[in-house]
């Protein structure tokens, strides 16, 4: 498989070399020549293959000889290496918990994916030492964290707003120490984000050190999150009925994701892209333009994104046919306020504690499926992206609850915080030349 830059000026590259680049020299997102076609017996009888056995099938086309087979197999056993549970709320609507990694959110598997295909090329070809970096709004630098802590010949920056991040977020991403190097940001993730993609078209650092990004930008990051969207199809409730699913989005590389597993023939009717208040994207479904917005700060953090990158690569899905994209993807966005009233509501149906981005999931499933004259037709699941911990501050005071701390929390947070802040490009391209 090779990919090519959604700028359209750059040369293809191979699956390990997309990785290892991040973004492309001329600024562009990755994106494969063509989106492989699963056989559609393999999708009829899905039920009997291992969420092992699936992940390989789904990604082994776009990794093609760039990995051995066997290699491929070990990498995505280490990925998989814990449970996706589908919870019932109400006859119709489910939830998938996405949490049960070792940093408690969805990015674990896009992260440990990544993380096991550059130590793969790393060992293979002998290249010199790799910088990852990495722009976060709460959960990404903690997955990445975790993922690369320790990884012989990789260094890891993670970039984070100050003070716009949870307390267990920080310290899962300012107390590893070793190859992992934490900022914090006077701005907002959009800033963060931007110093990244400034960084990785700086002609002097490509020169003096090689550089590769963990966000949802990277390849490995977002396509192997298509993993769980047919796990969920696997063990949905309801198998007779038609597929909603609703995604809690802020970069939009999860959805994308999802919508690449459609794609490639897995049976979801819709998606639908829940929001908090930072609503580019539910705007331009409304508008057909797209406006990009300095982020607010939002109780559901990781989503507070006004510029998402990924959406590029979903207009490249539907070939820019703004009517297609709408076919198949809907947009609402939410208070801070709705987003407790969801957070009671489902506790209040079934005694389950979400956290503030799974409640914005199930607002946008609730308002899609509430407009449908057919709705009992329908299966709806919402993505729990994080557990309720890491934003224990909020959901208590809303709950009236004490979430207890799960065992593998209690170490980090008798951790020291170790990290430095920085106002402005220049403060991180000094540290990297550094290095």
């Amino acid at each position: 498989m090779q990919y090519f830059s959604l700028n359209n000026n750059a040369k293809d590259v191979s699956f390990l070399e997309a990785v290892r680049k991040g973004l492309a020299p001329d600024r562009g997102l990755y994106f494969p020549k063509e989106i492989p076609i699963l056989k559609e017996s393999f999708i009829n009888n899905i039920g009997q293959y291992s969420d092992n056995q699936i992940a390989y099938e789904i990604i082994k086309p776009y990794v093609g000889d760039d990995i051995t087979n066997d290699y491929l197999k070990k990498i995505i056993e280490d990925t998989l290496s814990f449970n996706f549970p589908i919870v019932k709320i109400t006859d119709n609507i489910a939830l998938l918990e996405l949490f049960h990694g070792p940093t408690l959110a969805f990015k674990d598997v896009g992260a440990r994916f990544m993380a096991r295909c550059l130590s793969y090329n790393n060992d293979i070809k002998k290249e010199r030492n790799l910088t990852v970096l990495v722009a976060t709004s709460g959960d990404t630098g903690s997955a990445v964290a975790d993922g690369f802590y320790k990884v012989k010949g990789i260094d890891v920056i993670i970039l984070y707003p100050k003070d716009m991040v949870s307390i267990i977020q920080e310290l899962q991403l300012t107390t590893l120490g070793k190859n992992i190097i934490a900022l914090e940001v006077e701005g907002t993730f959009d800033d963060c984000q931007e110093m990244v993609k400034t960084a990785f078209v700086d002609p002097e650092l490509k020169e003096k050190i090689n550089l590769t990004s963990a966000n949802s930008i990277n390849i490995a990051r977002w396509l192997s999150q298509m993993f769980y969207y047919f796990i969920a199809y696997k063990n949905r409730p309801n198998p007779d009925k038609k597929l909603l699913i609703s995604v809690p989005s802020g970069n939009f590389g999860n959805i994308c994701a999802g919508i690449m597993a459609k794609q490639m023939g897995l049976p979801i009717d819709h998606f639908i892209a829940s929001t908090n208040i930072n609503d580019t994207i539910p705007e331009y479904l409304k508008s057909g333009d797209y406006i990009p917005k300095k982020s607010i700060q939002t109780i559901s953090n990781a989503m507070d994104v006004g510029d998402p990158s990924n959406f590029i690569r979903i207009q490249k899905i539907f070939n820019n046919d703004f009517f297609k994209l709408k076919k198949n993807l809907s947009g609402f966005s939410y208070t801070d306020k709705l987003t407790e009233k969801a957070i009671k509501e489902i506790f209040e149906v079934n005694g389950y504690i979400a956290d503030p981005h799974g409640a914005v999931g199930f607002l946008g499933l609730k308002q899609y499926m509430d407009a449908k004259e057919d709705a009992e037709a329908y299966q709806g699941i919402f993505l729990e992206t994080a557990h309720p911990i890491k934003f224990k501050s909020a959901v208590d005071s809303i709950l009236k609850t004490n979430i207890k701390t799960p065992k593998r929390l209690k170490k980090i947070l008798g951790g020291k915080k170790k990290s430095s802040q920085i106002s402005q490009y220049s403060e991180l391209k000094s540290l990297l030349i550094s290095l």
